[in-house]
């Protein structure tokens, strides 16, 4: 039972930090996405092509979390955009990234010179879903390669995000996956997301993802 309480008590303590989040994000008129995903779903390539649709025609903030190093966020520097990196290792290599270490780099932006933030969590299928950062919108990357049950497999993460971005599609060809059962999967545990497939390589469906984001910070 402690063990219980002392969960409880961590989820309590970051929510109420998120609240936090959510209240300064609002006030300065920003659209927060999280975006979540397994290690290699493809989240960093998505927000390259992404960024290429919008960098210059919209005010971008990229946080980047991650156990260690800064790969990704050097991957993402080219675009000139407001980057800031979190790694987990120094408070214990944490899967996810909590309200509070968000809220400190929230702290390290002009929110009133930002439209989009995106926040690409630490690689997982699991934790991330558990806590909220104060986001708009909990959205994940879930690649072709993934195979199609994983939506059965990990409930959680596709219960909790409004958005998925089924990826890679230019590997269909390679694989014995169907996309229309991963959409299958994915309606049996939430009938209400927004799903859209695409292929940061070949560029199919980027549009579609690009107009959604352009809806959303209006």
């Amino acid at each position: 039972m402690k063990q219980i309480e002392i969960i409880k008590d961590v989820l309590d303590a970051n929510r109420v930090v998120a609240e936090e989040n959510r209240k300064l994000l609002k006030e300065a008129g920003v659209f927060a996405i999280n975006l979540m995903g397994s290690p290699g779903s493809g989240k960093t390539t998505v927000l390259e092509r992404t960024l290429e649709h919008i960098a210059g025609k919209m005010w971008v903030g990229i946080i980047q979390g991650d156990i260690t190093t800064s790969l990704d966020s050097e991957r993402l520097q080219r675009f000139n955009v407001p980057i800031v990196q979190i790694n987990t290792e120094p408070f214990g290599g944490d899967c996810h990234l909590g309200a509070n270490l968000v809220q400190k780099a929230l702290h390290s932006f002009d929110l009133n010179q930002i439209q989009l933030l995106v926040i690409e969590n630490v690689g997982n299928l699991v934790c991330p879903a558990e806590f909220d950062i104060g986001e708009n919108l909990k959205a994940v990357v879930f690649s072709v390669t993934e195979g199609e049950e994983k939506p059965l497999k990990y409930p959680l993460m596709f219960r909790e995000c409004g958005l998925v971005l089924i990826s890679k599609l230019d590997l269909l060809q390679y694989l014995d996956v169907k996309v229309e059962k991963m959409v299958e999967n994915i309606r049996k545990i939430n009938s209400q997301s927004k799903i859209i497939p695409l292929s940061a390589k070949t560029g199919e469906g980027m549009e579609d993802w690009v107009a959604f984001l352009k809806q959303k910070c209006k």
